[in-house]
């Protein structure tokens, strides 16, 4: 496939607004295109700004613009599956994809686009270790010196010292901003990203998301006490934290599931509030002090009659008068529903008692007597107890993606981490899915990675970082489904691998290659399967990779069926009457074919019939050929 032109698209929508702010040009091929008149532009919406770049506040870094242009510019890529590697193809709605993460995200924008709930990633830290995200937009030492000031005009080294650190942050920045700005579009409109950092890119991290997601839709910095035992390495300080940036698509008011506390009491008390007498039963007061109290002002309350407490209750009904948010019918109200009233001191500010469980907000440290989540030191015994040797440096904690990811997350969510090493968020939604009967599903992003040929991974047989995150997901399913008798939890997973498109160069561009489409033998790569083109289909028509598949053998034809009838694929040399026939049953959304024209002439004739019959049997159908 060949991934949507974000440039282009961008510029279709500002002609929308301001069609006098858009020309056509000719590239270097002579093909026409769409172009900004940023000056007309600018005398339009910033007037002030069109005479002279006035000082303004700006997050920059050299070679920014070029990251920037990574983002719409189209690739030919495509996702191809792999059955064997894969648990329980047919059914899972859970996607694990190998490959880039930058190109991967390209290649979902069209089928995922505002549909994932909640992102979470563990980017690398940029702790001085090279990347492995190496991405075409670069500069080279010289051009990079030249353009972050490190050098003058006559080629003298200026400010020495700060040339690792000003390079050490670009070439991160660089990796992130584009890999960002495509996550952002992913999400749902109520969406969430989590992102884990540390202090080397914190403050820059916060910058960029600023930058991207919209500095009003910050929610918060999470601390997480990552360890136990901080080492002592600094002379200054041992460093127990690590932060999670938080961000939403658009800010809401939707409240944070930070767990579940028991009972608790609230004040009935607020000083906004009109001055009240209220009679409370007195078997529904609670005192946690005793004596005789006479009548009289007791801080802001006045008592009304003398009573005598004793054994945790008063001898009398208590009528107390002050500024009370509830009034008398509401009082009844509640205790009507079971709710009942604490009075802790001889203020006698009295409150009122949640019934049963509530959930909490949460606070913004995230530690195990905060909240229950483990650290580096559990995140290593939970790989410990699936692989037998830690195979893994560094992971997180299934309860830190757990307890993010029950922030905000319910039944049908899509849970999305492009950066995810050991698989730790899949572990994660297995076990949160199995706890509270919930069927979120996650796609894993990750590059094949090589692993250290002198490291414990890849002596135990793990020549990448996939192979240790596939593993570990099919190991966690067998311990989750153990661990729950009885749950039905997806445990499977569907394996997808970016690869080059299944189309030929003259798919895309057969003018260019001096015949046209009715010239050709043949489109498709060789050695591409039919499931190769059907995933390649589903991409480029925005069908989720996680619908079911049906395979339908009809009169020597295969047909694929996918979801109920959003995509019916036939890739067979010749599309006979019976295999047709079934396609306008079914009713498909879109029907795919494959193109065979200037073999023997009979194709070409086949996509006649096949074009004039779904469009008089089921007009619904929208015809695509391959």
């Amino acid at each position: 496939m060949e991934t949507m032109d974000g440039v282009q698209s961008n510029i279709e929508k500002i002609r929308d607004l301001f069609p006098s702010c858009v020309v056509e040009s000719r590239d270097a091929e002579g093909r026409t295109e769409l172009k900004v008149d940023f000056e007309r532009l600018r005398a339009i919406l910033a007037p002030d700004l069109a005479n002279g770049d006035r000082m303004r506040y700006r997050f920059t870094w050299p070679d920014k613009h070029r990251a920037f242009s990574l983002i719409g510019q189209p690739i030919r890529r495509t996702l191809r599956p792999c059955r064997g590697e894969s648990v329980d193809f047919d059914a899972t709605k859970n996607l694990y994809i190998e490959g880039d993460n930058l190109e991967v995200l390209k290649c979902l924008q069209e089928t995922y686009l505002g549909r994932v709930k909640m992102i979470y990633i563990d980017p690398p830290y940029n702790t001085g270790h090279d990347f492995v995200y190496r991405d075409d937009y670069r500069m080279g030492r010289e051009e990079f010196e030249a353009t972050s000031g490190l050098r003058d005009e006559e080629w003298n080294c200026l400010r020495t010292n700060e040339k690792s650190n000003g390079r050490f942050h670009t070439d991160w920045l660089n990796m992130m901003y584009p890999r960002l700005y495509l996550a952002h579009s992913l999400l749902r409109e109520d969406g969430v990203i989590f992102i884990s950092i540390d202090d080397n890119e914190v403050t820059n991290l916060r910058k960029l998301c600023d930058e991207v997601f919209g500095e009003g839709n910050f929610v918060a910095i999470y601390k997480w006490n990552k360890t136990s035992t901080p080492p002592a390495l600094s002379a200054k300080v041992r460093t127990k934290y690590e932060f999670v940036l938080c961000y939403e698509k658009s800010r809401n008011s939707n409240k944070y599931n930070g767990g579940v506390a028991e009972g608790g009491d609230m004040p009935l008390l607020n000083s906004g509030n009109a001055v009240r007498s209220i009679v409370f039963p007195k078997e529904s007061v609670r005192f946690r002090f005793e004596g005789r109290y006479l009548s009289g002002q007791y801080d802001r309350v006045f008592l009304h009659d003398v009573i005598e407490i004793s054994g945790g209750y008063a001898s009398e009904d208590i009528t107390l008068e002050g500024p009370f948010k509830w009034t008398q019918e509401t009082v009844d109200a509640e205790i009507a529903k079971g709710t009942t009233f604490v009075i802790k001191t001889d203020r006698f500010a009295i409150r009122y008692e949640r019934l049963g469980e509530r959930v909490k907000i949460p606070s913004d440290i995230i530690s195990k007597p905060e909240c229950g989540v483990g650290t580096n030191e559990d995140a290593a015994k939970e790989v410990k107890s699936l692989f037998g040797s830690n195979i893994m440096s560094y992971p997180k904690p299934v309860s830190l993606v757990s307890y993010l990811s029950n922030f905000t997350t319910s039944n049908g969510d899509i849970i999305l981490d492009f950066f995810s090493g050991s698989a730790t968020t899949a572990h994660a939604v297995m076990e949160l899915n199995a706890a509270d009967g919930g069927d979120r599903r996650y796609i894993m992003v990750q590059i094949p990675e090589a692993t250290d040929e002198t490291s414990e991974a890849f002596r135990a047989g793990y020549p990448n970082i996939c192979e240790i995150g596939k593993e570990r997901i099919r190991r966690a399913g067998v311990k989750v489904l153990e661990e729950y008798p009885g749950k039905q939890v997806d445990v499977g997973f569907r394996v997808l691998k970016l690869d080059s498109s299944n189309m030929q160069e003259a798919y895309y561009r057969p003018s260019e290659q001096g015949k046209s489409l009715l010239d050709l033998v043949d489109t498709v790569v060789p050695g591409r399967t039919d499931e190769d083109l059907l995933f390649q289909a589903m991409l480029e028509l925005g069908i989720p990779l996680d619908e079911r598949i049906e395979r339908l053998e009809v009169g020597g034809n295969t047909l694929f069926n996918v979801g109920v009838a959003l995509l019916v694929a036939c890739f067979d040399g010749r599309l006979g009457d019976e295999a047709l026939e079934k396609m306008v049953e079914l009713q498909p959304g879109y029907a795919v074919v494959r193109d065979r024209s200037g073999q023997d002439g009979t194709h070409d004739r086949d996509l006649i019939n096949c074009r004039a019959i779904l469009k008089d049997r089921s007009s619904r159908t929208v015809l695509r050929i391959l």
